[in-house]
């Protein structure tokens, strides 16, 4: 079954400003799926529609087979959602946030509480249980968003830059944790400026800019696209100058440091043979640039330069 299904999905403003210019979307059941783009390029607004946040100016949208405009419940049901901005209120203890929102579909207070426990207690946020939410830190009350958006154990989370603004430790216990929930069957979907975030976490991956989708397809799929990748390397030994390495593009950064671009086709493990064949020896390596960054990028630039599509 598919989880989510966007339709020729248009949302115009007052202003005239069209932030979803026919969009279509499938996100299959048990996927971990990133949404990317810029700011501004229409993923808040996609996410707001499915989530009844945002009117739409027409098209269809459909979770597990319920269409949003006719029972629009049924969808609500379905729908984990954490947004961007932290939404409760400030005074409550940490462990009534939850329990409360247990409440809204109509989870019994034991029940509830039972839950409350589990989800805390998963996202390390239990022994803060009995605090108010303004002593939490920024880390902690994106923790709680993400324990009170499964409390009822939705189908589908939607997480809108769930990892904004948290430190990196936090971020990738988070990472684990939702690795974790898909695994056991619930279907993700990530917007995210952490473009790492999206390969090391999703399978399939959409590209939104100026309100279209640019690209759909699987992270491996896309990656396998790039027509180069830069690597930074680091060396056992300083050297004078770039050796000569043929069929491969190496510059010297400093002394201990070169930078190799390598083509498709080319591998990793025949660049190192190549230095190894000069007596250079690396220790360790680094990508210089996101390998989905540079993807997205080059995207963005073919559909600007694509003649423009009728709406």
């Amino acid at each position: 079954m598919h989880a989510l299904v966007v339709e020729q999905l248009r949302k115009v403003y007052q202003s005239g400003f069209e932030a979803l210019q026919g969009v279509d979307l499938t996100v299959e059941e048990g996927d971990f799926f990133a949404l990317l783009g810029p700011n501004g390029a229409g993923k808040s607004t996609l996410i707001g529609v499915v989530t009844s946040l945002v009117n739409k100016t027409s098209g269809r949208v459909r979770v597990f087979g319920h269409d949003l405009d006719t029972e629009p419940e049924a969808v609500k049901a379905c729908l984990g959602v954490v947004p961007q901005e932290f939404n409760f209120n400030l005074f409550l203890p940490v462990a009534e946030v939850v329990i409360n929102q247990a409440g809204y579909f109509g989870i019994p207070r034991r029940e509830a509480k039972q839950r409350a426990e589990f989800y805390l207690r998963k996202l390390d946020l239990w022994e803060r249980r009995r605090s108010e939410m303004r002593l939490l830190s920024g880390g902690m009350k994106r923790r709680l968003m993400i324990a009170r958006a499964l409390v009822h154990r939705p189908k589908l989370l939607i997480l809108d830059e769930p990892t904004a603004g948290v430190d990196i430790e936090i971020r990738r216990a988070m990472w684990d944790y939702l690795r974790q929930l898909n695994a056991e069957g619930t279907t993700i979907i990530l917007t995210t400026h952490y473009l790492e975030e999206a390969e090391s976490l999703c399978r399939s991956i959409a590209m939104i800019d100026h309100g279209r989708i640019a690209a759909v397809a699987d992270t491996q799929a896309l990656l396998a696209e790039l027509d180069a990748e830069a690597f930074v390397l680091n060396l056992s030994a300083p050297l004078a100058v770039a050796p000569s390495l043929p069929g491969f593009d190496v510059a010297r950064l400093d002394a201990t440091t070169l930078e190799a671009q390598l083509h498709r086709g080319q591998t990793l493990n025949e660049l190192f043979a190549a230095l190894r064949a000069t007596g250079i020896e690396v220790v360790s390596m680094r990508n210089k640039q996101n390998r989905l960054e540079q993807l997205f990028l080059e995207m963005v630039d073919r559909g600007r330069s694509a003649p423009a599509q009728a709406a």
